[in-house]
């Protein structure tokens, strides 16, 4: 029996009808409210309508007399019962239901599982993963049904062979092998939900597989990393991906990477390489820097998604990227979201007053801090496994310029003071402090940070100048540590190399169980320096396992 399927959302004022009658597809929206009766008369008039103006039905008219001349007898049964036409659409439209069209009868699905969304990436690189981006509707993920496919030979879907592809695989991601460069891979994936499954979606992808770049900087890290951790220890990732506004500049191309292959420097091929280091870590909670808004989208939650990592995203005011944090569903809830813009949260909230009036005696150096956009992103998170213990993950990347040490002392003042609040006001167990803090383990900062304190007399308040020295004393409200060391780099460009990023913990809640080794300084000069063929980003990730006390 032929389908009709019905799309009916309690919160939405309309549904939708769509079914195919003689090979001519219709999709009719009613009001939910409206009688049945209408949405029946509207059926048979709009086929009625559709003949008069000479179209051919695809049918014979020995084998459908009814529905290719004349009146259309259109009715809906339940259980063998007509279904008054009084009957408002919402409650006449139900799972089983059949509508019959002239001679032919449709069996009703209401609200099957669906596809709103599915894709597969623009490029595919040979032995990193294929994420295809799907979205389901009265669906989940786990019910769906997966087969991927790779042609026979070189253009062999072309010639339209019954024989043209061969499965390859049933998993929701797919790793094409040094034997598929040149081929086209397809994949057909039906939605599902339980054991009801919807509709076949059938996607080819729009290039053929490419070799890959060989040994990558992460390959030997993974084999610290190849399993999944347990419930008594975290495993936690923060990394500045390199925003695409920024790796895309002709500056970027001609001065700051020159040394890069350009075609390493493109989103797509960069993207590869993000994913399959992301997935390789088997992280329980990763923090992101320079995430555009569309690689958090389109590609970033659909690969993290089929490794079982959940995702949420911030994006910078008046800026493409932004700040992403991702964390193992299985692992952990997600409770609370306390995003902040720090400067807007130095003039608004009072908690900073004390602060802000202490800045504002420096005219200069309090318009180039509340110029920044600079943003912090708190999530809380709660463990699975033990519900008492909720975390609190600050995520943040701080002004960039390098005479701007002044300015980022007082942007972490912003955010240990609400990081601080958070922590009280949601019971919070621990603080995981991450991000791109661009300041070396010399800084004003990273004293702060790990000594509790910053001095009115150290040098940074000076970093750009009288015009902008402000000296104060600050304090930081926890006692924490820097869960990676001192790396001797974790940026590493042409004209520059030293320690910027850090994953901060509270060593009375968590130990270090381990620190995955960075890549050997030969991996990363291999090419000259970051980003490369073998490394999407300028900067490093950061890789530690994390075990409660």
């Amino acid at each position: 029996m032929d389908r009709v399927v019905v799309r009916c959302v309690p919160s939405e004022p309309k549904l939708s009808i769509s079914f195919t009658l003689a090979g001519c597809y219709k999709q009719m929206l009613r009001e939910q409210t409206e009688q049945l009766g209408k949405a029946l008369a509207r059926i048979s008039n709009s086929l009625i309508k559709a003949q008069t103006k000479g179209k051919k039905c695809k049918k014979t008219r020995s084998e459908n007399t009814s529905t290719c001349a004349g009146e259309q007898v259109v009715r809906l049964y339940f259980k063998g019962d007509l279904v008054s036409e009084d009957t408002l659409n919402r409650d006449a439209w139900r799972d089983s239901s059949v509508l019959q069209v002239g001679d032919i009868k449709y069996n009703v699905e209401l609200n099957p599982p669906t596809f709103t969304t599915a894709q597969l990436p623009q490029s595919v690189l040979s032995g990193f993963p294929v994420c295809p981006k799907l979205e389901i509707e009265f669906g989940n993920m786990e019910s769906c049904v997966f087969k991927w496919y790779k042609e026979n030979r070189v253009n062999a879907h072309t010639c339209a062979e019954e024989d043209s592809w061969v499965e390859a695989g049933r998993d929701r991601v797919f790793i094409p092998s040094n034997m598929d460069i040149g081929l086209r891979l397809k994949l057909q994936c039906m939605p599902g939900n339980g054991s009801r499954l919807g509709p076949v979606v059938e996607l080819i992808t729009s290039c053929t597989v490419e070799a890959g770049p060989g040994v990558c900087t992460f390959d030997n890290r993974h084999l610290y990393t190849s399993k999944v951790t347990n419930d008594f220890t975290t495993r936690v990732v923060t990394y500045n991906i390199l925003a695409e506004i920024y790796s895309q500049t002709e500056l970027s191309k001609t001065v700051l990477y020159p040394y890069c292959a350009p075609y390493a420097l493109e989103l797509d091929y960069r993207q590869n390489l993000i994913k399959k280091e992301l997935s390789g870590y088997n992280a329980d909670i990763i923090c992101l820097q320079e995430v555009d808004k569309g690689v958090f989208g389109d590609s970033l939650v659909p690969a993290l998604d089929a490794f079982g990592m959940d995702g949420v995203f911030k994006v910078k005011e008046r800026q493409h990227e932004g700040l992403a944090t991702f964390y193992r569903r299985s692992k952990f809830k997600l409770l609370f979201r306390h995003d902040i813009m720090l400067s807007e949260a130095l003039e608004t909230d009072a908690l900073h007053s004390v602060l802000l009036e202490k800045l504002s005696t420096n005219p200069a150096l309090k318009e180039k801090m509340v110029q920044r956009s600079t943003t912090l992103q708190v999530t809380v998170l709660q463990s699975v496994s033990e519900p008492s213990k909720i975390v609190c993950v600050g995520n943040t990347h701080l002004y960039w310029h390098p005479k701007g040490a002044n300015v980022r002392l007082i942007q972490m003042a912003v955010a240990l003071k609400h990081l601080k609040k958070v922590v009280m006001e949601e019971r919070a167990s621990t603080l995981i402090f991450c991000g791109d803090f661009n300041s070396t383990p010399s800084s004003g900062l990273f004293q702060l940070l790990s000594q509790t304190s910053v001095s009115e007399q150290h040098s940074d308040w000076a970093s750009n100048g009288p015009e902008e020295h402000l000296p104060m004393e600050l304090h930081s409200p926890f006692q924490l540590t820097s869960a990676c060391g001192e790396p001797q780099y974790t940026n590493y460009v042409g004209g520059f190399n030293g320690c910027l990023d850090y994953i901060f913990i509270e060593p009375q809640a968590l130990q270090v169980e381990q620190v995955v080794p960075l890549p050997s300084h030969q991996e990363v000069t291999t090419y000259q320096a970051l980003p490369s063929v073998s490394h999407p980003s300028d900067h490093i990730a950061l890789v530690c396992d994390l075990k409660w006390k």
